[in-house]
């Protein structure tokens, strides 16, 4: 058995999400009560209690969603589970990319909470709401969707933002351009194009005045060493250096991600399990799609932990 950690990006978000791990490990708590003392309010009420509407609010859900991944984590780490022994690579979905790189050491949860609140913020203030918008277009070829973007696009704004896998891309940009996109790829046969209710055109080039400011933010950040590999969001490869590491989170906001040929990476180099350590089953389901060579393992509640620790010992 060969192990990857993954980290879900935003869209995973839930009310209650993490409580139950919690109220049953303290470790657990201790993550909430570190998020909360880092950004100074309660961040864990909105989780645990609040509404959906104000948890999704991306300046919330971006530290929310790392909290209970890192929470999710620690109850594994009270069990006996390591991950600098038993990972080879840790992998994140946007935002899940500081979630891993916490959880590999390379940041702790007050500064990871802290630039997270900042990237949120950032993301949410870059294009008037209005202005943006994505789609999800199904069973187009990447190479086909990537035309119809540039053709759509003009001098305006439309991109792949996200390679998911399984046939799925994701475009961002400018609204009317995505829109007209979407309108064509559905004229070439696509499965299906829908717009996404999305607040912002994440990661296209709109997002730049965000990148700027995770720039700012990532010069003044203490970056160690991951003590496993991060298979960086731009790359598909893995990076361990800080310097490179602050620079690829740069280049993340506005460029895309490359989530299906970062699993593809993983099963060319043996990664049998991928750990999705956090809130829901996205990433489980889209490696699915990708590669029926790695088995998904959500680890997400009390129950999953129990389930994992024996998953890990068969």
């Amino acid at each position: 058995m060969k192990l990857a950690m993954i980290f879900p990006g935003q869209g995973s978000q839930t009310v209650g999400m993490g409580r139950e791990l919690a109220d049953q490990f303290s470790e657990a708590r201790a993550v909430f009560d570190e998020v909360d003392d880092a950004l100074g309010e309660k961040l864990s009420d909105i989780v645990f209690e609040g509404s959906q509407e104000s948890l999704t609010l991306t300046a919330n859900a971006q530290p929310a969603l790392m909290a209970v991944s890192i929470a999710a984590l620690r109850a594994l780490e009270s069990r006996g589970f390591s991950l600098e022994k038993q990972v080879t690579f840790v992998a994140g979905h946007s935002l899940g990319e500081y979630s891993a790189l916490c959880a590999a050491g390379a940041l702790n949860v007050t500064n990871t909470a802290r630039l997270l609140r900042i990237r949120g913020t950032a993301m949410q203030a870059a294009v008037p709401v209005g202005e943006g918008g994505m789609a999800a277009i199904m069973g187009l070829e990447r190479n086909v969707v990537d035309t119809i973007c540039r053709e759509s696009a003009g001098d305006r704004c439309c991109q792949i933002a996200n390679d998911n896998g399984g046939g799925q891309l994701v475009i961002s940009g400018s609204k009317s351009e995505v829109e007209n996109a979407a309108a064509i790829a559905t004229e070439k046969g696509a499965r299906r194009a829908i717009i996404l209710p999305v607040s912002a055109p994440f990661h296209s080039a709109l997002m730049q005045p965000a990148a700027d400011a995770m720039h700012e933010a990532l010069a003044d950040a203490n970056l160690n060493t991951p003590v496993v590999p991060l298979i960086a969001n731009v790359l598909a490869t893995p990076i361990s250096d800080p310097d490179e590491i602050k620079a690829r989170l740069v280049e993340q906001v506005t460029g895309q991600v490359r989530w299906q040929e970062s699993v593809e990476y993983m099963v060319a180099n043996g990664i049998t399990h991928a750990l999705e350590t956090g809130a829901g089953k996205v990433l489980t389901g889209l490696g699915r799609r990708i590669s029926r060579d790695i088995k998904g393992v959500a680890v997400g509640s009390p129950d999953d932990i129990e389930k994992t620790l024996e998953t890990l010992t068969e």
